[in-house]
């Protein structure tokens, strides 16, 4: 089969697979079964006579040649999609931005942004969508999203390894902060020692893997105690006021933080910095996605550093 012959269901097939690093959540996503997502990408590789994936034990990976069929797949779905509506009267994709953000982020910066550029540019359209950090890097990749606000911690490396490098533009640089409940006793002071984090109850994340620990000071020279966890940020908090326990904040989450805690710095041990950044496939953006980009900028820029 010639390459020009391939389907449009075998191109969505590939950007799905690319988006989510295995054929059994790419079928999940498009309801499809997984030998028929299987089918799909052998077909795509018998017209582009190479491989376009490399299955490894955590998923699957673009080949050289898989990158090449994504990077063109995307602009041709682009393109048909952005038919099929201009056909049914809706409104054209130059005026649509594809966000992806962390969890934190949803919180205070990306309402802010995200209002503020509907007063002064009420004809953009914004869809957003919140993910994991390696989620939405791969939606990046698969040209399913343009933008992706995402949190960074030292020593600050690359968020993949993959070619062309992502345009990365830093937003903030922020401390890490500590919450504790308002009655707790290190709350009588602005800031305490790590030393004095030895034996405290931690609220942690509940993803798998490292992310587990995420709500625990880092570098604690001890084994924490896990009393609670939870994913959403908004819920640890709330936990913190009800005296359950300890965590840690980003300086971005601070505005949002509910009565009844305290936000406390913290000395000792090295300095644990944040940073928020603003995360693109290389290549000039859209007018839309640079309005949206300056809107995030101009939110995060507001947003206090609070000693």
């Amino acid at each position: 089969m010639d390459f020009t012959d391939v389907s449009l269901v075998s191109l969505r097939v590939l950007r799905e697979v690319a988006e989510r690093g295995t054929l059994t959540a790419a079928a999940g996503a498009l309801g499809y079964t997984q030998s028929a997502v299987s089918r799909q990408i052998a077909s795509l590789e018998r017209a582009a006579r190479a491989p376009l994936l490399e299955r490894r034990r955590d998923g699957v990976r673009l080949t050289a040649a898989g990158h090449v069929v994504l990077r063109r797949a995307v602009t041709v779905l682009d393109q048909i999609d952005a038919t099929a509506r201009e056909l049914a009267g809706l409104p054209a994709e130059a005026g649509t931005v594809r966000l992806g953000w962390f969890a934190s982020a949803g919180a205070v910066l990306l309402p802010r942004a995200v209002a503020a550029l509907r007063r002064s540019h009420p004809a953009i359209t914004v869809s957003t969508r919140e993910g994991s950090t390696p989620a939405l890097v791969r939606a990046l990749r698969a040209g399913t999203l343009d933008l992706a606000l995402l949190a960074s911690a030292p020593p600050f490396r690359p968020f993949d390894g993959e070619s062309p490098p992502l345009a990365v533009r830093t937003l903030a640089e922020r401390s890490l902060r500590l919450a504790v409940p308002a009655v707790h006793p290190l709350a009588a002071h602005d800031c305490v020692d790590i030393a004095d984090l030895r034996g405290q109850r931690w609220i942690a994340g509940s993803s798998v893997g490292d992310e587990r620990l995420m709500g625990v000071w880092p570098g604690l020279d001890e084994r924490p105690v896990i009393a609670h966890t939870a994913r959403d940020w908004l819920a640890k908090l709330h936990l913190v006021a009800a005296g359950c326990g300890l965590t840690t904040v980003p300086a971005s989450l601070v505005p949002a933080v509910p009565p009844g805690v305290r936000i406390l710095s913290v000395h000792g041990g090295p300095e644990e910095r944040r940073r928020l950044v603003l995360a693109r496939l290389p290549g000039p953006l859209t007018e839309p996605a640079a309005r949206l980009a300056d809107a995030l900028r101009v939110a995060a820029a507001d947003l206090d550093d609070p000693a």
